[in-house]
């Protein structure tokens, strides 16, 4: 790449070999910087479109402020109060993570593939079901810690395939914390897997509308547990606790929920689970209609949803599960930097080891720096939500 240094960290770049990731502080006219007002990273593709639209040829990029993943710098972690300080070639979290990501690449391919064999009416096969689900429940068992980081590395685009994931994987997680036989949770997180399945005979005018859905759109929306009844019949080999979870997890304590109207008992304890899991993963998705809601922000509204639509002990069970701070989540430290919580391990919930990497005080990234709360005076202030910032934690992760 052929550039032009600068002072401060800028450096003069062609509009052609712009990436995603750059942060660009001036156009270059006649030689000499011109500020832009919305300056900041690359976000798409659109954007360098536009610039090549509006004559601009070269622009001046800060090297500092932008991301690792473009190209232009390597950060080297530096490890503050850290028990990782000095970290073998072969990092095992990382060699568990590249497992999480495998798996989560397998059961994608899984869910796309019975999603679109349902829409064609081809029959549904359990085993392969059972397969995705014994390799989420070794991963639990290994460290579940690994696949909540992938978990965290979310895309608007694929939200209805990651969600099925998700609710699976948390229904695992969930599952083993309240140590349930194994065989049930198998069972849950097939159900997790196939719980959105209905919504293949949804029209997707509905499914991928951009905004929030009217009443009348809703009540379409609805309808996808009825379809998942008929397709949920139609599968041989299912257990009444998959089937439970599949077609309970919009169904309410008060009998207000759907398909069924079911009330109190009569939605057992793995249907209750479904319920909540469900929720907590959609608010803390990204959607193509809202950003992701951070998970402390996400708790209090589970529990304000108890104890006429979810049920209350599992509620403050679940949060007790997955950590007000959970692996993978982003949070500001007491010095305003902002991180990731990489290791809770063996630790209570207020002092993980968090990788921070950006400065809200300064609006800037910082060196990459693993900050291990229990030997350090800094304590989390907030769960921050990933829409908040003005930068991508993404190439974080």
């Amino acid at each position: 790449m052929n550039v032009s240094a600068g002072s401060d960290n800028l450096i003069k770049i062609p509009v052609s070999k712009l990436a995603i990731g750059m942060f660009v502080t001036a156009i270059d006219h006649n030689n000499s910087k011109v500020a832009v007002s919305n300056a900041g990273q690359i976000k798409n593709r659109d954007a360098i479109t536009k610039l090549t639209k509006n004559g601009i040829k070269t622009v001046w990029v800060d090297v500092e402020r932008s991301s690792d993943s473009c190209g232009l710098k390597k950060v080297k972690p530096k490890v503050s109060g850290n028990p990782l300080a000095k970290k073998p070639a072969t990092n095992p979290r990382d060699v568990k993570q590249k497992q999480a990501k495998k798996l989560l690449s397998e059961a994608k391919v899984l869910i796309k593939k019975v999603m679109s064999e349902t829409f064609e009416g081809k029959a549904i096969e359990v085993a392969q079901f059972g397969e995705v689900a014994d390799k989420m429940i070794e991963s639990v068992m290994d460290d579940a810690d690994a696949f909540k980081c992938i978990s965290a590395l979310r895309s608007k685009d694929a939200y209805l395939l990651e969600h099925s994931i998700n609710v699976a994987f948390l229904l695992v997680t969930f599952g083993r914390y309240l140590d349930l036989d194994p065989e049930l949770i198998k069972q849950m997180a097939v159900g997790g897997i196939l719980h959105d399945i209905g919504k293949v005979k949804v029209d997707n005018e509905i499914l991928h509308k951009p905004a929030r859905l009217t009443a009348e759109e809703f009540e379409k929306m609805k309808l996808h547990q009825v379809y998942a009844i008929d397709i949920m019949r139609d599968i041989e080999g299912l257990s009444q606790v998959s089937i439970d979870v599949c077609l309970m997890h919009h169904e309410k304590l008060d009998g207000k929920g759907y398909p069924r109207g079911l009330k109190g008992d009569e939605i057992p304890m793995h249907g209750r689970m479904s319920c909540i899991v469900d929720i907590y993963d959609a608010l803390t998705a990204t959607r193509c209609y809202k950003e992701a809601m951070s998970p402390a922000a996400a708790f209090k509204i589970l529990i304000s949803l108890t104890p006429f639509h979810l049920d209350q002990k599992l509620v403050y069970e679940f949060i007790r599960c997955v950590g007000v701070y959970p692996v993978g989540s982003l949070v500001q430290l007491s010095d305003e930097r902002v991180g990731i919580v990489w290791d809770s391990k063996n630790r209570d919930a207020l002092h993980p080891i968090v990788k921070c990497f950006y400065s809200q005080k300064h609006r800037r990234y910082t060196e990459v720096a693993f900050v291990d709360l229990k030997k350090s005076d800094l304590v989390i202030e907030r769960g921050v939500s990933p829409s908040s910032l003005d930068v991508d934690p993404t190439p974080f992760y």
